[in-house]
């Protein structure tokens, strides 16, 4: 049996794997410095003594939304000044209740907030940027606030009441159409900016993994093919610079399991089997219920084989298996009866198929000539077998626990 010692003295072919990993941020971002500079601007007016505007930043996954926001914090932290943020990841502090309790433990470290209502913490709170503060909450994946327009609806007109200090929202988002679930009275109350990230080109995904690869890894440990493969499998994918460096950080891993001090094309390209598994895996489980819900009902349809609707989409060649857009949502409407869920409208369930493509679960077209109308043709890209289990899993964690 390996001790500890033997697992420390292992080999590596790491110099700093910590490089890698989607929480690091870079002292240098490449592409990004005019986006940079848009938040930069945005964040500004707080080191004056002014309330700065809302703002929000959408892209797809991957793009480095968050990456340039915390790089922004970091230098904003380091001029003194009655400016203060908070930064916090709306998946944990999903509802208005532990946004703002999360805001009054940040403010007031001593403060033991268990107990105290929302009421009572929202009036701590308010006293505290009184005396004075410009305080930039920072909510990302603030789509994932369940309560998400009371919650707007709160910070922006705190504003009203305040005579000194001000408090300013920074959301980040992958939904540019989040705003759709919002009521009149936040989306008047925002006055927001907006900025899209645009996803990285290869060329850009090839000069971000060699960056990283330089700095994580020993010297000539990554071959020059294996960077290029990375970033072209990432770029033909989805541009998710994240990826990129998930297929890196997998394929050291192999190196070092096979006692190896190289990464070749073999090493990323049996990387990206596992990372594949385990994006899908981390890309579901932390889906709504409803969008888990029109999952499900997907790979139900596409494992039963007497109610799949085999269509092609153009060329003879192509047997690809589709279904229509009625048959999901009436799939979706019996899975959310067995789960014990109210359906959603259709108006929704478009939405959730946005959601599922964006995320790259499920790939849709429009039908085309020969079909009575036009539809939208859905298809799913995982493992149908694999999604099943995935979400059956999750819906049966949460029942156990009602």
């Amino acid at each position: 049996m390996k001790s500890f010692s033997d697992l420390l003295n292992k080999p590596t072919v790491f110099s700093d794997r910590n490089v890698l990993s989607p929480h690091y941020v870079p002292g240098t971002l490449p592409f990004r410095d005019t986006e940079i500079e848009k938040i930069m601007a945005s964040v500004v007016p707080a080191l004056k003594n002014e309330r700065p505007h809302n703002m929000f930043v959408y892209g797809k996954t991957g793009t480095g939304k968050t990456c340039s926001v915390k790089h922004v914090l970091i230098k904003f932290s380091e001029h003194k000044s009655n400016a203060k943020h908070v930064f916090m990841n709306c998946r944990m502090y999903n509802s208005r209740y532990r946004v703002i309790q999360k805001i009054a433990k940040e403010l007031l470290p001593t403060l033991d907030s268990m107990g105290f209502g929302l009421a009572m913490l929202y009036e701590k709170v308010m006293e505290e940027v009184g005396k004075g503060t410009h305080l930039i909450v920072v909510l990302d994946e603030v789509d994932m606030v369940k309560d998400l327009d009371d919650l707007l609806y709160t910070l922006t007109r705190a504003n009203d009441e305040l005579k000194a200090g001000s408090i300013s929202i920074l959301g980040i988002t992958n939904r540019v159409n989040f705003k759709d679930q919002l009521g009149t009275r936040s989306k008047s109350s925002l006055c927001e900016n907006e900025m899209v990230f645009a996803p990285y080109t290869a060329t850009q995904l090839q000069s971000i993994v060699r960056q990283r690869a330089k700095m994580g890894f020993k010297p000539g440990v990554v071959d020059d093919s294996a960077i290029n493969l990375s970033a072209a499998l990432t770029a033909n994918d989805s541009g998710d610079a994240r990826y990129a460096l998930k297929l890196l950080l997998k394929a050291g891993e192999i190196a070092d399991d096979r006692g190896i001090n190289k990464i070749t094309d073999k090493e990323v390209e049996d990387a990206r089997r596992s990372v594949d598994t385990d994006i899908a895996f981390e890309a579901i489980s932390t889906l709504p219920d409803h969008q888990q819900l029109v999952l499900l009902a997907i790979a139900n349809l596409a494992l039963d084989k007497g109610k799949n609707t085999r269509l092609t989409t153009g060329t003879s060649d192509e047997e690809d298996s589709f279904l229509t857009s009625g048959e999901v949502y009436e799939g979706y409407c019996t899975v959310a009866r067995k789960h014990r869920k109210p359906r959603r409208s259709a108006r929704w369930y478009r939405e959730y198929l946005n959601d599922l493509e964006m995320l790259g679960l499920i790939t849709t077209v429009e039908s085309g000539a020969g079909m009575r109308g036009r539809t939208r043709l859905i298809r799913i890209g995982y493992p149908p077998t694999d999604v099943q289990k995935i979400v059956e899993k999750n819906f049966s964690i949460i029942e156990s626990k009602n």
